[in-house]
This record gives C-alpha cells, sequence and structure tokens, in this order.
C-alpha cells in the first residue's frame, strides 16, 4: 500500500512565527538626542552585583530582569538609560532620561513589538512621569493614568521607571 502523505522540508526559519508586529521608533541615538538634545554622552554600563540586584528589587517592588543595565553618563549631567520590559507577550525598549537629581526628565519609546498598546507613545501618557523620583509611588491608576487597551504596557513600563529610578538610588547616584 502506497503513502498518499508527502512531507515538504521546510527551512527552520519558516516554522518560527514572526512577531506580530514590531515598529523601531528611535535608535539609541536618536533617543539620547530627543531627551539630552545638543548633549554628549559617554558609556557607563552598570554591573549590579547581587547585594545590588536585591536592594532594587526591595526599594522599587519591580524584579531585576539583567545583571547589566545600559547606562550613560550626560555631558552637563543626568543620566540616560536604556531598558525593556515585557508588554503583554513582546519585549518593550524604552530609554529614561534622568536629571542630576535622579527625576525623570522624559521617557521615550525606542521599539515596540506588541500588536496592541502603541498608545503610550503618547506623549501625554510619557509626561506623567516627568520630575518623578524614587520617593514617587508610581503605580498604575494612582499617579500613572492607565491607557484602555494597553493595560500591560502602561502597567510594565510604570513598573520599569520605578525599578530604574531604584537603580538611580543604589547604583548611580554619588
Amino acid at each position: 500500500m502506497k503513502s498518499e502523505f508527502a512531507f515538504i522540508a521546510l527551512p527552520v526559519s519558516a516554522l518560527i512565527a514572526p512577531s506580530a508586529f514590531a515598529v523601531r521608533y528611535l535608535t539609541v541615538d536618536q533617543a539620547q538626542q530627543a531627551i539630552f538634545p545638543g548633549k554628549s554622552f559617554t558609556a557607563a554600563p552598570v554591573k549590579l552585583t547581587s547585594v545590588q540586584r536585591k536592594a532594587i528589587e526591595q526599594a522599587s517592588g519591580v524584579r531585576v530582569l539583567h545583571d547589566e543595565q545600559q547606562v550613560w553618563r550626560v555631558s552637563g549631567g543626568g543620566w540616560f538609560i536604556v531598558d525593556e520590559v515585557v508588554g503583554k507577550h513582546e519585549f518593550i525598549t524604552y530609554a529614561a532620561g534622568l536629571n542630576l537629581d535622579g527625576s525623570v526628565k522624559q521617557i521615550e519609546i525606542m521599539d515596540y513589538r506588541e500588536t496592541y498598546g502603541g498608545q503610550i507613545r503618547d506623549q501625554k501618557w510619557r509626561a506623567q512621569f516627568v520630575g518623578k523620583t524614587s520617593k514617587s509611588t508610581l503605580k498604575l491608576d494612582s499617579d500613572v493614568k492607565n491607557i484602555s487597551g494597553a493595560t500591560l504596557s502602561c502597567r510594565h513600563i510604570t513598573d520599569g521607571v520605578k525599578r530604574l529610578l531604584a537603580v538611580y538610588e543604589i547604583a548611580l547616584r554619588h
């Protein structure tokens, strides 16, 4: 009896589902200039110790995903930090600019890979973070307004900024 099934060899890349939606809005250089126009930057990556990691998690209430944080010193003072959080299923890459005193100057969404929730790029929503410090509540639906249809993205960016403010206090503040 002859088999009626035929097998077709496919390249491995055809078997992996690509992200449903991915947009790069800003490169690192573009985000740096958007937050700190005309300034220069010196790479100052932070390798967290296990003690710092635990202290950051305790201070922020947010899990630290990576032991190394992408950080740059800004000429004239301040910090530029690139970070990522999980939206619903995919990573969201964002940048945070911190003033010399550790308060948020601005945040920018660099890469967004989710199908829904891209409204977090709205300048008005991102402006809620300006001036926040590690002493701020930084809680969704409390001092940061939610966006319907983007709840997880809003929550995770809020948590990420809260964690970065703890990184400032524990690893960057001198």
